[in-house]
């Protein structure tokens, strides 16, 4: 079958279906400039009529908003942006607080300022729940508002407010956890193929493949989005760590009893909703996952991930570019320029007509010898010169992953490798030529890294990660980084 082409409207696709209910609510919806959106908005907030009314302004309110082009979304969004709270309001019940004297006088008049500070956009949002798929309608309004904020401080305010709006509706309480497998409904299967963004799916043989016996497929459900994922977790049962994700995935690979596999590797872990970025539910996900999977499987021994490392070729590029004699020594760069193919050095000039191998560039440095092999990709399909340059690779990985930060020193600088290591994993085993595709070698220059969950130790590595900056190692992958740790 030809591949799956998931265009974004299909995922878009139970939010359209109701546009036509929102239309025979609302009766006649247009939309217009930001002062037309903000009147329709002020008749939202005066609720005026019954339950009906206010369900039929508020899908009207939504109609408008999906009828409008781009630019009449961003409009939309600043008039919202608006419904700020009243400065004086606020002032005045602040001057209330401060001039309380008795317990009770203060107690009521902080709670009149918590009232008086609450925006009025607030309760804007909060009337789309009452139509149908009104949540996910507020999920996407955000995701539109985080492409279009940037340096629009109202703007980046209201997004403030959409942030804890949702965090409170999206509380992990609330979330469900279901197994989604070949016999769930097609519409789903598409969405999984749609949001699937680590390892694409290409084919339905693909699909078929990572929900057989020996995988596992898991997803929260928020019950006001019960047709929409919102992150998944995709898991293989196998012997021992896995350490290359073609042979993971692959479709001819023979099936394996589950009940034989001692470890579960996470190898794909897909947020799904834009306007759900910064509320995380990932270490829940994953925590609810081993416990499920302890109890069906008692023979699992080890809980660990694949995982890509997606800021590691270009924080490796930084370092050649600065010209980083940490990176490669001599030794190895020569046995790089040995290992390399003829058309990966210069040719030699020819004397008296007679052929001379290539050779590389006069006075060429270790860490130019390096920055020639990683411009070509196909070098490292050589076993040769992938030999030479595993440990070169490995030492550098070491390195980024357990001692680069970014603006937070504390913080690893990959954001998988930070995901991880705040849910309480440690870095178990660096893997060179984890993944060949075209995706791994840009990205990750061919590593992958296993991610080790010890249900014994996640509490502890949480801690000492977020308290002091500590990153759980294993003593091999540490040893690789010795000198920069």
């Amino acid at each position: 079958m030809s591949d799956l082409a998931v265009s974004t409207g299909l995922l878009d696709r139970a939010l359209r279906r109701v546009t036509s209910l929102w239309r025979d609510m609302a009766g006649s919806a247009s939309a217009g400039a930001e002062e037309d959106f903000a009147a329709q908005m002020r008749a939202c907030l005066e609720a005026r009529g019954g339950e009906v009314s206010a369900r039929a302004r508020a899908a009207g309110l939504a109609q408008a908003y999906l009828d409008a082009d781009h630019a009449g979304r961003g409009d939309f969004l600043r008039a919202l942006a608006s419904f700020d709270s009243d400065p004086d309001a606020v002032r005045a019940a602040w001057e209330k607080v401060a001039a309380a004297t008795g317990v009770a006088e203060r107690a009521a008049a902080k709670a009149r300022l918590r009232r008086a500070l609450e925006p009025p956009r607030l309760r804007l949002l909060t009337q789309f729940t009452a139509i149908p798929d009104g949540v996910k309608f507020v999920v996407n309004l955000r995701a539109d508002l985080i492409a279009r904020m940037k340096g629009e401080p109202m703007l980046e305010a209201l997004e403030g407010d959409f942030r804890t709006l949702l965090a409170a509706w999206f509380d992990v309480g609330f979330l469900e956890l279901r197994a989604i497998d070949w016999s769930s409904p097609a519409s789903l299967l598409e969405k999984l193929v749609g949001y699937e963004a680590v390892h694409r799916i290409r084919t339905w043989r693909d699909l078929k493949n990572r929900l057989d016996s020996d995988r596992r497929c898991y997803a929260f459900f928020h019950p006001r989005m019960p047709e929409e994922p919102l992150i998944f977790v995709e898991v293989a049962l196998v012997k021992g760590l896995a350490d290359n994700v073609q042979a993971l995935l692959d479709e001819k690979a023979p099936l394996q009893d589950p009940r034989k596999a001692d470890t579960a590797i996470f190898y794909s872990i897909n947020n799904c909703q834009r306007g759900l970025d910064g509320i995380s539910f990932g270490n829940f996900l994953i925590k609810r996952v081993v416990a499920l999977l302890s109890a069906e499987f008692g023979n699992l021994k080890a809980f660990a991930t694949l995982s890509p490392i997606p800021g590691f070729r270009r924080w490796l590029e930084e370092r050649i570019a600065a010209a980083d004699v940490a990176l490669i020594n001599e030794e190895e760069a020569a046995a790089l320029r040995t290992a390399l193919p003829p058309d990966l050095a210069l040719p030699a000039p020819a004397t008296d007509g007679a052929v001379v191998a290539p050779r590389p560039p006069a006075g060429e440095t270790s860490v130019q010898a390096l920055a020639r092999v990683l411009s070509r990709r196909m070098a490292v399909r050589e076993e040769a010169v992938a030999k030479a340059l595993d440990p070169v690779l490995l030492r550098a990985c070491a390195r980024y992953l357990l001692a680069e930060g970014g603006r937070d020193p504390k913080r690893a600088r990959d954001p998988v490798a930070h995901f991880h290591l705040s849910n309480g994993a440690r870095v178990e085993r660096l893997n060179p030529r984890g993944d060949v595709s075209e995706k791994g070698w840009r990205e990750s220059a061919g590593m992958m890294v296993n991610y080790l969950y010890d249900p014994a130790k996640i509490e502890d590595y949480h801690e000492e990660y977020a308290g002091e900056g500590k990153r759980a190692a294993s003593s091999a992958v540490r040893k690789l980084a010795k000198g920069f740790i």
